[in-house]
């Protein structure tokens, strides 16, 4: 999925997850009904698992699309991060009797959220690229002073110095490789 799709269709992808596990989840109970208390607690612990605001989770990327609607692109990415952490790091301490398969899945996501945040470059190039090669339309313009500053569902119009630049003419000069003959 292009890292420019509208915020909306995302969010009705992200949603897809919960919505089938939901619909998975009443169709054991019509299968298996005296498995009812076990469906019920396997359920609510994935889905409560899978909607903790932490990066790569569902809910981590729920809340790195509401942040997108205020602050610019690599900003939401970096903020979801430093609080994926803070977030595996409360976890951790809350539950101070957590078991091996606990602290194995925090160190897990200690790893996922790390080799994330270690991407933050590349994706965030990824996402302007993907500006500068394919045709996207957005309804909202932004005046920005920095590449770092780039909003998800806007044009932008940078302004260095006294100048001002249209997005498509600063990824041009960005990405436009320039071929001399010897």
């Amino acid at each position: 999925m292009d890292l420019n799709t509208h915020t909306l269709k995302e969010l009705s992808i992200l949603i897809g997850g919960p919505v089938f596990q939901f619909l998975a989840y009443f169709i054991l109970l019509k299968i298996l009904p005296e498995k009812e208390q076990l469906i019920k607690f396997y359920h609510y612990g994935i889905l409560f698992f899978n909607l903790l605001p932490i990066y790569p989770l569902d809910g981590g990327k729920i809340i790195r699309l509401f942040l997108e609607l205020f602050i610019p692109y690599k900003s939401s990415y970096q903020l979801i991060m430093k609080s994926s952490y803070i977030m595996v790091i409360i976890i951790g301490i809350v539950g101070k009797n957590i078991q091996i398969n606990g602290i194995v899945m925090i160190i897990f996501l200690l790893i996922l959220i790390t080799k994330e945040k270690h991407k933050i470059e590349y994706i965030y190039n990824k996402f302007l690229l993907e500006r500068y090669i394919r045709k996207y339309y957005f309804l909202k313009s932004k005046i920005i002073f920095n590449e770092n500053n780039f909003y998800k569902n806007k044009k932008h119009i940078l302004k260095i110095n006294e100048n001002y630049i249209l997005e498509k003419d600063y990824l041009k000069r960005k990405y436009q490789i320039n071929y001399k003959k010897h």
